[in-house]
């Protein structure tokens, strides 16, 4: 059944948020809450190195998903807690490379990592939910006023640190890693899920697919259709992509959603221009489910709007039940 995303409370800090960002697009630099930085490839702020438990200084939150920005490039792999999210978005960074972000609802893993930086792009996406909590190390300190606006909880190391640890199996800035329980007191179930998308039965036709590959410029994704399992596999440039516990990302469902990327006002320390995915609009995408590509339309009207695949007639198009995958790629 589809989920439509509810109409927020603060209209008018909505509308401040909107004006900020469009605004935004158009001027750049790194910072983070308090003094440390977070450039998208660099320094991360200091947690505890052990994961030792301490009182958090911030309440659980209850009722809205936990969305966290994830590492991949290669030397953030394998990556831990991705299995368990509903939805993980793939964008487009500095670089031409990729970042995630895994949205959890329904299941809540023990650990999420390696934890990275927020980017502009997000905030666009996440207001298709009802006060997320979006857990991210850092962010350009241009950015930080748009995410104080923002209609979610922000939750980075500077404001919760409780719920941050150093792992040991990876050199810094790769190894951040996020307790989820210390965030929220449990999982908000489905209904938070507040995207659009739909569940049930296969649509007519679509094509044969055994596997489908996108690319960045510095990154590709391929999915390879696997009947035994009747699960996508997931290979991230060219190597499987496994979670520390030595389990294949799966995916019922992945869309490859054909969007606007442009510049947007910021850039790493590098001087790389931050790219901006525009997710609110319409355009094209394909559906993968059940070995087979439907060619679909997409169209997400506002920010709280969730967003609608459907046929050429306008019916729904349905995915699969399980995680789903949006791949975001150049139209």
């Amino acid at each position: 059944m589809g989920q439509k995303a509810p109409r927020r409370r603060g209209a008018r800090r909505a509308a401040l948020l909107a004006a900020t960002m469009t605004a935004s697009l158009a001027v750049g630099c790194t910072a983070h809450h308090g003094a440390t930085v977070d450039d998208g490839r660099g320094r991360t702020p200091s947690p505890t190195q052990s994961p030792a438990e301490s009182p958090s200084t911030v309440a659980p939150a209850a009722g809205p998903v936990l969305a966290v920005k994830i590492d991949n490039v290669p030397a953030a792999r394998p990556q831990t807690g991705l299995d368990s999210a509903d939805i993980v978005y793939a964008e487009q960074v500095e670089g031409g490379l990729s970042r995630l972000m895994a949205v959890f609802a329904t299941k809540l893993p023990k650990s999420v990592g390696p934890v990275r930086s927020a980017r502009v792009s997000d905030l666009e996406l996440l207001r298709q939910f009802d006060d997320p909590t979006l857990a991210f190390s850092g962010a350009q300190h241009k950015l930080l006023p748009l995410i104080d606006k923002a209609p979610l909880r922000s939750a980075s190391p500077d404001e919760v640190a409780s719920a941050y640890y150093r792992g040991a199996d990876k050199s810094a800035p790769h190894n951040l890693y996020l307790r989820p329980d210390k965030l929220l007191s449990s999982a908000p179930g489905a209904a938070a899920l507040t995207t659009g998308f739909h569940y049930g039965a296969a649509p007519a036709g679509g094509r044969a697919t055994a596997s489908r590959t996108v690319r960045y410029p510095a990154a590709r994704f391929t999915f390879t259709w696997s009947g035994s399992r009747h699960r996508w596999l997931v290979t991230e440039d060219g190597t499987p992509t496994v979670t520390t516990a030595g389990k294949r990302l799966a995916p019922a469902t992945v869309v490859v959603q054909y969007v606007k990327i442009q510049k947007s006002a910021y850039h790493d320390v590098l001087g790389n221009n931050t790219p901006y995915t525009v997710t609110v609009g319409s355009g094209k995408a394909d559906v993968l489910r059940d070995g087979r590509t439907y060619s679909v339309d997409w169209k997400r009207p506002t920010a709280t709007d969730g967003t609608e695949f459907t046929t050429s007639d306008g019916t729904p198009v349905n995915f699969a039940k399980g995680q789903v995958w949006v791949v975001f790629a150049k139209a």
